[in-house]
C-alpha cells in the first residue's frame, strides 16, 4: 500500500499571493524603520563632532568652561601675602615650674617672638595697589607679596579699616602688575555663579566654585559687633588662606573680597565683602590713610508687632512697647550723639530721614551714608506718641 502525506493546511492560489503581497509590504516597512534608526544613530554623532569642531579653539584645543574662563581673567591679579609681626611671649612663673624641668629644660625665655602669617590679595590698580583684609596685615612689622608669576616684593601698608576688615598694601618697586577686572556686586542675585581664588593653607592659586547663596547678611548676627558690614554668603570653599583673595562672578569680575568662613554648626558657609563697599574704602584709605564711620551710639534690635504683642500680654512686663515695626534701642551709649539728643532705653526708631524704619539694618545705612556732624532727623515711639528728634553723627570714636 502507497502512503501519502496531506497537508493539514493548504492554502488556495488567492491566499498564496495576498500572503506574497503582506511580507512584501512588511520588508517594505523594516527596511524604512532601520532606515530611520540608522539616521538616529548617525545623526548625533555627526552633530556631536561638529560641537566639538565648534568649541575648538583656532589652534585646534578643546575649549574649557566658564570658570576657566573666568579664572584665566582674575588669577594674574591675585597674590600671597606673607607677613610677620612681633608678640611678646608670655613668661611662665618659675615657681611653678618643676625643678626637674628646669634642669632638662632650661630658663624658660622671656621677650619678644617673630609670628608669621599668611594670606591672599588682589591688585586692584597698575600702580602696585593690593586690596586686603585688615586682618591680614594688622599690626604687621614686615609684608611680602608674592604675585602670580612667582615674583616676590616687598609690600607697604597704606591703610587698613578694622570696622569694614578691609586694607590697602601698596607694592614697591616700579612696574605695571596685572590689574583684576571689577564687578558690581549691588547687580548680584541669589543664585548667581561664585568662584573663589586665594591661597588657602598655602595652597597658590586655588579655585573654588559655589554659588551666591544669601546677601546682605549682618555681620553682627555671625558673633562680630565691633564690625558693620553687609556680606555675601556663598557655598564656594573658602578656607584659612583665602582671607582677602577675590569673590568672582561667572564673568570673570571681582564682586566680594573673601574674609571669613563659619565653623562648627553650618561650617561650609564662606562670606565676602562686597566689592562696591569695598572700592569706595579703597579710595578712602589711597585719599587719607583711614576711613571716617559716622555713629550714633545706640544699641538697637528689630521690633515687630508679634513680638510687640507677646511681650505685652506678659504681666511682668516693665513698659508697654508700640506694637509695629521698627529698630528698638536697647540702650544709649554714655557721651554719645544719641545720648545729646535726647533718645533713650525703650524708644522705638520708626523714621529716618524720610525713610520708614522697620529693622536696625535701615537705620544703620542712613547712619553709614550720613555726614559728621550734619543734623539727622529721626522718628521715634514713646509712651504711645510719635516724636521727632535731630541727632548729629559723629565719628566713631576708638579707631586709629
Amino acid at each position: 500500500m502507497r502512503l501519502r502525506l496531506v497537508p493539514l493546511f493548504r492554502p488556495s492560489l488567492t491566499s498564496m499571493i495576498s500572503s506574497r503581497l503582506l511580507l512584501q509590504q512588511g520588508f517594505a516597512v523594516l527596511t524604512h524603520f532601520l532606515g530611520l534608526l540608522l539616521v538616529a544613530v548617525l545623526l548625533p554623532l555627526s552633530l556631536g563632532v561638529q560641537s566639538v569642531k565648534a568649541l575648538s579653539d583656532v589652534d585646534g584645543s578643546t575649549s574649557h568652561s566658564f570658570v576657566a574662563d573666568a579664572v584665566r581673567r582674575v588669577a594674574p591679579a591675585v597674590v600671597r601675602i606673607d607677613t610677620e609681626r612681633t608678640v611678646q611671649r608670655q613668661p611662665f612663673d618659675p615657681t611653678l615650674i618643676d625643678p626637674l624641668l628646669r634642669d632638662l629644660l632650661g630658663e624658660p625665655g622671656i621677650g619678644p617672638e617673630r609670628e608669621r602669617g599668611q594670606g591672599s590679595g588682589v591688585v586692584i590698580d597698575d600702580q602696585g595697589l593690593v586690596l586686603t583684609n585688615a586682618h591680614v596685615v594688622d599690626q604687621v612689622d614686615a609684608v611680602s607679596v608674592t604675585l602670580a608669576d612667582g615674583d616676590q616684593r616687598d609690600g607697604r601698608v597704606v591703610g587698613t579699616d578694622p570696622v569694614t576688615d578691609l586694607a590697602l598694601v601698596r607694592l614697591d618697586g616700579a612696574f605695571r602688575p596685572q590689574v583684576a577686572p571689577l564687578g558690581d556686586s549691588d547687580a548680584l542675585e541669589v543664585g548667581d555663579w561664585a568662584i573663589a581664588l586665594g591661597t588657602p593653607y598655602g595652597l597658590e592659586r586655588t579655585v573654588t566654585l559655589g554659588i551666591v547663596s544669601g546677601l546682605h547678611r549682618n555681620i553682627s548676627s555671625l558673633g562680630f559687633s565691633d564690625k558693620r558690614l553687609d556680606l555675601i554668603q556663598t557655598d564656594a570653599a573658602i578656607n584659612p588662606g583665602n582671607s582677602g583673595g577675590p569673590l568672582v562672578n561667572g564673568r570673570g569680575e571681582v564682586i566680594g573680597i573673601n574674609t571669613l568662613v563659619r565653623s562648627g554648626p553650618g561650617a561650609g558657609l564662606g562670606f565676602a565683602i562686597p566689592i562696591n563697599l569695598a572700592r569706595n574704602v579703597s579710595e578712602q584709605l589711597v585719599i587719607s590713610g583711614g576711613v571716617v564711620h559716622p555713629y550714633l551710639g545706640l544699641q538697637l534690635v528689630t521690633l515687630t508687632s508679634r513680638i510687640a504683642k507677646e511681650h505685652n500680654r506678659d504681666p511682668n512686663a516693665l513698659v508697654e512697647l508700640p506694637e509695629r515695626s521698627g529698630a528698638l534701642v536697647q540702650s544709649v551709649l554714655p557721651d554719645s550723639p544719641a545720648e545729646r539728643a535726647g533718645l533713650r532705653r525703650g524708644d522705638l526708631v520708626i523714621g529716618v530721614a524720610e525713610t520708614l524704619v522697620t529693622e536696625p539694618q535701615i537705620l544703620l545705612k542712613q547712619v553709614d551714608q550720613a555726614e559728621i556732624d550734619v543734623p539727622l532727623s529721626l522718628k521715634i515711639m514713646r509712651n504711645g506718641e510719635e516724636i521727632s528728634l535731630s541727632v548729629k553723627p559723629a565719628a566713631l570714636p576708638g579707631l586709629s
